[in-house]
């Protein structure tokens, strides 16, 4: 198992979200999150934005089903057809094992 997340920008949130259902994965965990990434924040007139707003969801899928979930989230959270600075990161971990609270059953 992976877990896959992805920092987006707050209005493409949902998108990105229904495309996930769309393609088979209805668990996701989404969080409301702020930071800056390589292009440093934003600066208008004198004033620098550093911490922006941000959305990161959480997904975790069969290892075998990366590239799929990743296509997903990739085409859904772009900005117009070439994107933009500020679209968001994909970050992809293994996951070793993991459980349900409800019934303690354990998934690996």
């Amino acid at each position: 198992m992976i877990m896959i997340r992805a920092i987006v920008r707050p209005e493409k949130s949902a998108q990105v979200m229904q495309s996930l259902l769309e393609a088979g994965y209805p668990a996701v965990t989404k969080i409301e999150v702020a930071g800056r990434g390589k292009q440093r924040g934003l600066k208008l007139g004198d004033v620098v934005y550093d911490e922006l707003p941000k959305e990161m969801l959480m997904v975790v899928a069969h290892k075998h089903e990366k590239d799929f979930v990743v296509r997903a989230i990739m085409d859904s959270a772009r900005t117009g057809t070439k994107g933009a600075y500020g679209d968001g990161k994909i970050f992809i971990t293994d996951v070793e094992e993991s459980y349900t609270i409800s019934t303690g059953e354990r998934e690996s």
